[in-house]
């Protein structure tokens, strides 16, 4: 993998088009990567919105086969390769490591509940010790209110003793800014991301990497200025702007509105497509969520450019 010096600073969790039989769309899927990438975010595919636990295994290496394929830096890509089945997990970071990624993004282990800390630092330390490279950089995931298993800040600290060079940074997407806090001041030089652009000038000011944001899909050049001047006046105006559009898509099914924006703009219908048990949006919640974006005076430049290639 690359060194951890190029893990972005803004990442999207990115959406995964689909066709209308619930197929993987790899072109559509390889062009709207390529256009995310030019806004200057990095891509973590698989991530919660790419709906990667609606994906198989062989569908993940695909797709990410697919874009290295296509000349997407690796440096760029950071999968997420967590999943309840070790030897998925081992599978496809193997598939992330040999191909360059900068780092992988890892869910626990989230079937099984409750689980120890000891349970969990043996699925993490068995799958770090199979890939066995020391290329291999990890980005732990705490999203505690969808997966049901939270990362305490001990468990965290034995891994990090364990295996320093390999768990370098976390994803929190607990939404809780103490646990953010106590996380970047506990660990130093270990990379927080926030789970969300609403909390990014919170989370640098804290000291903080980024983030990895569900809204770097739609918003992306937005939230990479913020996280470049956050520093300078005017960074606060900023954020409010990152806030109310991400309240805009907050107030519909979140997948479902990321995607039927890229779809609007982009001027591609199926796009809008989630795969079971997600629906949708209906054409009344799609209507209300467009009119919403129009008043904002929101855009996704040259996405239909970029989507038709």
């Amino acid at each position: 993998m690359s060194e951890t010096s190029q893990l972005a600073c803004v990442f999207a969790p990115v959406l995964t088009p689909f066709r209308d039989d619930y197929s993987c769309n790899r072109e559509l899927f390889v062009n709207f990567c390529l256009w995310l990438h030019a806004q200057g975010v990095g891509l973590a595919i698989f991530g919660t919105n790419s709906e990667a636990n609606s994906l198989t295994l062989e569908e993940r290496l695909e797709l990410l086969g697919a874009l290295i394929e296509a000349g997407v830096p690796p440096s760029a890509l950071l999968p997420g390769t967590g999943a309840c089945a070790m030897g998925d997990s081992v599978r496809l970071t193997t598939a992330a490591v040999k191909a360059g990624c900068s780092g992988v993004l890892m869910l626990p282990p989230f079937y099984y509940k409750p689980v120890s800390d000891d349970g969990l630092f043996a699925a993490y330390s068995e799958v770090i010790e199979r890939v066995g490279d020391s290329r291999f950089k990890m980005l732990l995931y705490h999203i505690p209110q969808v997966s049901g298993v939270p990362l305490s800040l001990e468990l965290i600290g034995r891994l990090v003793e364990r295996y320093p060079k390999t768990v370098i940074g976390m994803k929190d997407s607990s939404g809780d800014l103490n646990n953010t806090k106590s996380v970047i001041e506990r660990f130093r030089g270990f990379k927080v991301y926030a789970g969300s652009d609403a909390l990014l000038l919170a989370t640098m000011r804290y000291g903080g990497a980024g983030c990895i944001s569900a809204t770097a899909n739609v918003n992306p050049a937005a939230i990479v200025r913020l996280r470049r001047n956050w520093m300078e006046e005017g960074a606060e105006a900023a954020q409010a702007g990152l806030v109310q559009i991400r309240r805009i898509f907050e107030s519909f099914p979140m997948i479902a509105a990321l995607k039927a924006a890229a779809a609007h703009y982009g001027r591609t219908k199926s796009f809008a497509v989630v795969r079971p048990p997600l629906l949708r949006l209906t054409e009344e919640q799609r209507g209300k969520l467009l009119e919403a974006l129009e008043k904002s005076k929101f855009a996704m430049p040259e996405l239909e450019r970029a989507l038709a290639r």
